[in-house]
This record gives C-alpha cells, sequence and structure tokens, in this order.
C-alpha cells in the first residue's frame, strides 16, 4: 500500500482527534486541511518512522501548535464559540490524553508525535486526567439498544462519578425519556443505529430542538461518518470501545460545555 493510501485509511481517525480537540466539526477540519496542504507542499515530512499514522498525527501536531495557523483567527476562529476558540489552544496535558486514550498511541508513539519524552507523556497524561475529571460530574442519557453494551456504558459512566437518567432503546423511548419530569441530561451517549431501525441520530435531533448538551456517538462504522460529505458528530466513538476511549472523550465534552458557562455567566 503507498504512502498516500496509508493516509487516506487514517484521515478519518486524524479529523476526529482534530474535533475532540476543538469540540467542532468545522475548526478540527481546518487544521486537517492545513495538514494536507502540508503534506503535499512537503511530502517528505512522511516516511521518517515506519508507523505513517504516527507520522500523520506528528505533521498535524506540528501545524496545530504553528503560530502561523493559529493566528489566522479570521480564518479558522471566524465566528466559533468561545469554548471552540479556547479548544484550539489546547495544551499539551489534553494533546497527550487524547492520543493516549482515544487514539490508542503508545507512549513511545505519542512522545514522537508531541516531540516529548515518553516520561514526559505520562506526566502530562496524569495532569489531564485530574483537571478533566475536576467537577464535571452530570446527568447522562444513553441511547443504545444493545443491551450488554448499554449495560457496559452505564457502569462506566457510573464510575466515572455521572448519573444515568436512563438508557433509551429507540428514537421514541429517547424523546419520552428526556421529557419525563424534567429530566434533561448533561450529556448524551447514542448509538446510531437503533433496534427498532430508527436513528440515534434523529433521536438526537429531536432532543437538541428544546435543549442542548454536548452528544457523543458511538459507532462500529466511524468512517462512514466521517467523510466530509454531510454534517458529522464532533465527538464519535467506535465499537468496540475501550473505556478510556469513553472517559477521555466524555471529559473533553464536558469541559468544552463548562467552559463555555462559565465565560457566558462572565459576560451575563
Amino acid at each position: 500500500m503507498s504512502t498516500s493510501q496509508l493516509v487516506v485509511q487514517h484521515l478519518p481517525y486524524l479529523r476526529r482527534y482534530a474535533r475532540a480537540l476543538t469540540g467542532s466539526q468545522v475548526a478540527g477540519d481546518a487544521y486537517v486541511a492545513a495538514t494536507l496542504e502540508t503534506l503535499v507542499n512537503e511530502p517528505e515530512t512522511l516516511g521518517r518512522s515506519t508507523n505513517v499514522k504516527a507520522d500523520l498525527f506528528r505533521v498535524f501536531t506540528r501545524i496545530w501548535n504553528s503560530l502561523s495557523v493559529n493566528g489566522r483567527r479570521e480564518q479558522v476562529q471566524h465566528d466559533l464559540p468561545a469554548e471552540v476558540r479556547l479548544g484550539q489552544i489546547t495544551p499539551l496535558p489534553r494533546q497527550a490524553f487524547l492520543l493516549s486514550c482515544l487514539e490508542g498511541f503508545s507512549e513511545e508513539d505519542a512522545a514522537i508525535i508531541l516531540d516529548v519524552d515518553v516520561a514526559q507523556v505520562r506526566d502530562l497524561v496524569d495532569e489531564a486526567g485530574r483537571e478533566l475529571a475536576a467537577d464535571m460530574a452530570t446527568e447522562i442519557l444513553i441511547i443504545e439498544d444493545e443491551p450488554l453494551i448499554a449495560m457496559d456504558l452505564e457502569a462506566l459512566v457510573e464510575g466515572l462519578g455521572h448519573n444515568v437518567i436512563g438508557v433509551a432503546r429507540t428514537r421514541s423511548e429517547a424523546i419520552k425519556i428526556a421529557g419525563e419530569g424534567g429530566k434533561r441530561p448533561g450529556l448524551i451517549l447514542a448509538d446510531i443505529q437503533l433496534a427498532d431501525g430508527s436513528s440515534g441520530l434523529d433521536a438526537v435531533n429531536d432532543l437538541l430542538k428544546t435543549f442542548e448538551v454536548p452528544v457523543i456517538f458511538i459507532t462500529a462504522y466511524p468512517e462512514r461518518f466521517l467523510t466530509g460529505e454531510r454534517p458529522e458528530p464532533a465527538f464519535l466513538i467506535a465499537k468496540p470501545f475501550q473505556p478510556a476511549n469513553v472517559s477521555a472523550v466524555i471529559s473533553q465534552a464536558l469541559f468544552f460545555q463548562q467552559t463555555a458557562r462559565r465565560r457566558e455567566a462572565k459576560t451575563a
């Protein structure tokens, strides 16, 4: 397989990572586009190791941390909410956290990507875990039609200190749970294909008409939803998932939400 084919193969996961850093499809994809432009102009930046994926993420990180990109506010940050602008200067601890926990890079590869040593990667991941876990407990709605997966998710999020207000197997159940007794979730975890043939995407769109919360989609086919051909989820987890993946994305999604609320409170 050629290097260009390998880049295409890893591109959906780079886009997922970029969105997790920014909390936005638009902002994340802007950085990925800048990375691809760099690869076209400097093809020698790939192939420095035997791991093309790590090389690709290393080039992205160089772009991410470059003043030439972060400084172009009118292009990358234009009319984005405050929490996304903050996300575009995501510090090293959360980069290390997401590389390790969301993308599954080894400590050695994460160190190469971030241009630090392995000991620093460990310290950064620990620091990010403490930062992202602080004061973020919330109510969570799970939309998942497979009972065992739903049970795993429920146990996982409760272990992180959150409260599950309900588990829905269909679009209609999700709407019912969210409407019972004012039980509005602070975050939604949603499968995309549900038991009765309904769509988790449609269920979430119905719910977001009445309130706004971060949403994390879970699917066995993440590459189908990272094509650039339609409005796409900002936060996406692949099945089968690792607990660390779910923990990392929940923490990042809630971080953006809390940052937005704090900034709104200051300007109110």
